[in-house]
């Protein structure tokens, strides 16, 4: 097999993971035969510290790299809050010009975005910051629950470990689904993960409502999930009309009075099921109804049954 150069860009505060974990992935692949060159690169080649403390060795200066393979920019907690350096962005620009493909890790798409190599892409980040990629470069496409994105041959993925994911995904687009069902066996992880982001975030993020009467319906809900919280009686909560209260939900939450209902209904689900109680139990409590409804709403919001999602967050505890 023909050998694939791999860089890997760093910087101080990159997320240790996200350059870990891509990292085993194709050394994993390596020994079932494949053959990846992975170089970690740095602006001006200088060492850089993680976002555990731990000192990362740079082999190579991004200026002096010649033609590559894959490009992996990686991220780290810095992003969004900070702006990407100008010459970190310059980095990612010049990497990805000399590779046949370019992909991020996490916040590493804020790095490909400053570049301008997701301009008029379909692409993801972590969960927690898909709304401010979006907001921040409206020519992206985001996909919120997506773990990766292809587009072309620029690729993103999730938060942390979704870089693992996209390896995977990159080995066996390079040397097929064997090799890659191998080296996720070697490593037990999923070749490909059920559901998307959506089991891991909170389904009603976001600030609380600006309007007083609209603040208190959502805090009536959240409250108490199961009770009986039909348009009406939202309405009489709010001492508005149920025209006007479904208007302030369309304007303030983007979304109808039952839908957020429901969502509520699901994260609490999602809630009483962390904590080991039954599905039975989470059914009534969370104010479902029926056993159908919320495997629905499961399935709808992250891809699996309420019973596969227990399986994966339930405590570790014995």
């Amino acid at each position: 097999m023909s050998e694939r150069r791999t860089a890997v860009l760093v910087f101080d505060g990159v997320k240790l993971l996200d350059v870990a974990g891509p990292s085993e992935v194709f050394a994993e692949a390596n020994r079932f035969g494949a053959d990846y060159r992975l170089v970690l690169c740095s602006v001006g080649g200088r060492d850089v510290s993680s976002s555990t403390g731990m000192r990362i060795h740079v082999d190579e200066d991004v200026a002096e790299l010649g033609p590559l393979d894959t490009v992996l920019i990686v991220g780290g907690d810095v992003f969004p809050a900070h702006p990407v350096d100008p010459e970190l962005a310059q980095a990612a620009a010049t990497l990805a010009s000399r590779a046949n493909r370019v992909a991020s890790i996490c916040t590493g798409a804020f790095i490909l975005a400053a570049a301008g190599l997701l301009d008029g892409r379909r692409a993801t980040t972590h969960w927690q910051h898909a709304q401010r990629l979006a907001r921040a470069y409206p020519g992206i496409e985001v996909e919120p629950d997506a773990i990766f994105v292809e587009d072309g041959p620029v690729f993103s993925s999730a938060g942390v470990t979704a870089g693992i994911d996209l390896a995977l995904a990159l080995v066996e687009r390079d040397h097929g689904a064997e090799l890659a069902r191998s080296v996720a066996r070697s490593l037990v992880v999923f070749l490909q993960r059920p559901g998307g982001q959506s089991q891991f975030s909170p389904s009603t993020q976001g600030p609380a409502p600006k309007t007083v009467p609209l603040r208190k319906v959502c805090d009536a809900i959240a409250a108490d999930p199961a009770a009986d919280h039909s348009l009406a009686k939202l309405a009489a909560t709010a001492g508005l009309s149920s025209r006007h209260l479904t208007r302030l939900f369309q304007e303030e939450l983007h979304t109808t009075p039952a839908k957020y209902v429901e969502l509520v209904r699901f994260d609490a689900a999602k809630a009483m099921l962390d904590a080991g109680r039954s599905v039975t139990d989470t059914v009534h409590a969370s104010g479902f109804g029926s056993p159908e409804s919320l495997r629905r709403s499961f399935i709808q919001h992250v891809g699996v049954s309420p019973r596969a999602y227990q399986q994966r967050f339930r405590t570790a505890a014995r």
